[in-house]
């Protein structure tokens, strides 16, 4: 269901106060969405319970950022990122990310939950989106979808190796 909507160029804006917030389970499928996400998605309840986090995944999105993210919080830690999100409508809304495993008693990883705010405008238009940009451009550059993801990811590790940051610590930093 994620991107068969057609995409349209006009942001969604929501408060600076509210956040978003969704949990998945262990193989990403929402198991909880609040009001501010429902509303701002443009989805019901019922049309998101069950349903893949890519639901809302914009195409403009480079892959080897949510590989980041998904290779992270699967590894037991949380990650901080900007996102660009599609809602139902095709229009886009952006976010500021935190995602984190949640763990059960014993410290096992049971699902994952993510709290996303306004980002920082500066930011997104003077680092993010160049940086979106160049990455989706080197994975529509590659004969396939694989060797377009090693290369983006490649990049991101070469950026991140340049300036001796994790991906949070570079992120928290701009």
């Amino acid at each position: 269901m994620a991107n068969k909507i057609e995409t349209i160029d006009e942001e969604i804006f929501f408060a600076d106060d509210d956040i978003i917030v969704s949990k998945t389970d262990l193989k990403g499928r929402i198991t909880y969405a609040n009001r501010v996400f429902l509303n701002v998605a443009g989805y019901s309840e019922k049309e998101l319970i069950g349903q893949p986090h890519n639901i809302i995944r914009h195409p403009d999105m480079p892959r080897a950022v949510f590989k980041l993210l998904w290779d992270t919080i699967a590894d037991g830690r949380e990650i901080f990122g900007y996102v660009k999100n599609m809602a139902r409508d095709g229009r886009y809304y952006w976010v500021f990310a935190h995602a984190t495993p949640s763990f059960d008693a014993s410290g096992n990883i049971v699902g994952y939950h993510s709290n996303r705010r306004v980002p920082d405008r500066d930011i997104l238009t003077n680092t993010i989106e160049p940086l979106y940009a160049e990455l989706l451009a080197k994975e529509k550059a590659e004969k396939n979808r694989k060797e377009g993801l090693a290369r983006s990811t490649a990049a991101i590790d070469d950026l991140l190796r340049s300036v001796s940051k994790e991906y949070d610590e570079f992120v928290l930093t701009l």
